[in-house]
């Protein structure tokens, strides 16, 4: 293992997605497994549940990943941490490449569900009672397995299910609407999962409402500065190509020479305070890159009308 910032270390990377391990992802391994020592006759085979709920955690993640490579986005991390994993993907910004980015991880889990299940006829050869630990293992990993996916798919944002709740919302109210109403739906559900922590006396639940808190109040700054981004006046005669979106008026990309801002629209993507010319322009809306020449409209064509 290599160490990286942040207190985390590279485990290996796949297709150029690194996965990440939190340090403290050790510390919550080892108090889960003492706590669980009793289910099996060797705290080993405990050590394998726990390192199987990682590697169901960490294919689910990849499936994000990967989902959001095929409709063109970056994804090239994956961290573990004791809460569970995260995937950085970056989708392009249309809710169609976003619904899907998201849907591929419970996917991931639909499918290993049937997989996992079609092992319970194991129990007809013996296995229940000649290797018990074993029997046992396989059970809590399809249990495992089922409980992730429900957890996942609730519609509380930024679980996958408020994620999923949001692309689709995207396609009716925008990109900002669609945010703030999940984010707002989201902190509701950070209510029933601080009750579900005092009624079930749940440490991790009061740890798991926090974190919906913070991303939620995340979410909801978030789409907060959208809407205020959207009522800016944009830029008639350019559209990005990947995404279609009209760029904003204003002084907004950074020089890289002399770290000045200012309007590439306006100079033709060359800097007016030291001549620098850029071969490519960032789109802020979609994060892609592209010549100057591609991100201009043709003007209609005289005496052309849409039928």
């Amino acid at each position: 293992m290599t160490t990286q910032h942040s207190g985390s270390f590279r485990l290996f990377h796949v297709a150029g997605i690194n996965v990440f391990l939190h340090w403290s992802w050790f510390l919550v391994a080892a108090y889960m497994i003492s706590q669980r020592s009793h289910l099996y006759s060797s705290i080993q085979w405990n050590v394998l549940e726990y390192l199987a709920l990682f590697g169901i955690v960490l294919l689910h993640e990849f499936g994000h990943a990967l989902a959001c490579r095929q409709v063109g986005g970056r994804a090239n991390r994956i961290m573990l941490w004791p809460l569970g994993g995260v995937a950085y993907v970056d989708p392009p910004q249309r809710p169609g490449a976003t619904l899907w980015s998201i849907v591929a991880g419970p996917l991931v889990n639909v499918v290993l569900a049937p997989v996992l299940l079609a092992l319970g006829p194991l129990d007809l050869l013996g296995l229940k009672g000649a290797w018990p630990n074993a029997h046992e293992l396989l059970r809590m990993i399809s249990f495992i397995n089922i409980v992730l996916l429900v957890f996942n798919l609730l519609p509380i944002y930024p679980l996958d299910g408020g994620q999923i709740l949001r692309s689709l919302l995207w396609f009716i109210f925008g990109r900002a609407r669609s945010l703030l109403v999940a984010s707002i739906i989201g902190f509701l559900g950070v209510g029933l999962m601080l009750l579900a922590a005092l009624l079930l006396h749940s440490f991790w639940f009061a740890i798991l409402a926090v974190f919906v808190l913070l991303n939620c109040w995340q979410g909801l700054r978030q789409a907060l500065a959208m809407a205020r981004v959207d009522k800016m006046p944009h830029r008639t005669g350019f559209s990005c190509p990947a995404c279609g979106a009209a760029p904003l008026r204003g002084a907004l990309w950074r020089c890289g020479r002399c770290r000045k801002l200012f309007d590439t629209f306006e100079s033709g993507a060359v800097c007016p305070h030291c001549g620098a010319e850029f071969d490519l322009t960032r789109c802020p809306e979609c994060g892609a890159q592209h010549p100057m020449h591609a991100w201009r409209t043709p003007p209609p064509i005289p005496g052309a009308h849409r039928g």
